[in-house]
């Protein structure tokens, strides 16, 4: 879609980039059945899938993640992990997180539970929630590195706090 100069650059001093994008994707043989505000709806909603996924994809690496690429919707060796298919989907809602449950994995040494707490955490990042993921001895490196500090607990407790899921690691 052409779009003038003039309203490019208000497009970008507003901060709209990703619509402005969208709407030079456009295809003008695709929207000329269109109405306006059909092809408006079609930019928009091409824009917020694209800062929808950026927004996610920040949120992931800000979880600083172990394993970026686990999902819950595809961990594989369900059965001979011993996990329950409807837990994992009923892990992938987040409503644990919405009613403030704790989730503790238990098993063996290499049987995954690093990569489900990964997969969790980024199926909360999915949902647009923060995460964090940290080991226990880092957490409690930093743990005592603050208690040497005037306010220096409460304020990492402050720190923790701002996240919807903390994912600690063994």
């Amino acid at each position: 879609m052409i779009i003038d100069t003039e309203t490019k650059r208000k497009l970008r001093e507003m901060s709209a980039q990703d619509l402005l994008d969208a709407f030079e994707r456009l295809d003008e043989r695709t929207i000329v059945p269109l109405s306006h505000a059909e092809t408006v709806r079609l930019a928009v909603d091409n824009a917020h899938s694209v800062h929808v996924d950026a927004k996610i994809q920040r949120l992931v690496k800000r979880a600083g993640l172990r394993y970026p690429q686990a999902d819950l919707r595809s961990i594989d060796l369900v059965e001979k992990r011993g996990l329950d298919r409807s837990v994992l989907a009923g892990l992938d809602t987040g409503n644990h997180l919405e009613q403030r449950l704790n989730t503790v994995f238990q098993g063996a040494t290499g049987s995954g539970k690093s990569h489900l707490l990964c997969a969790l955490a980024k199926s909360a990042c999915r949902a647009r929630y923060r995460a964090i993921y940290i080991r226990l001895p880092d957490l409690a490196e930093q743990v005592t590195v603050a208690a040497g500090k005037p306010g220096g607990v409460p304020k990492l407790v402050r720190k923790y706090a701002t996240y919807n899921l903390l994912a600690i690691d063994e």
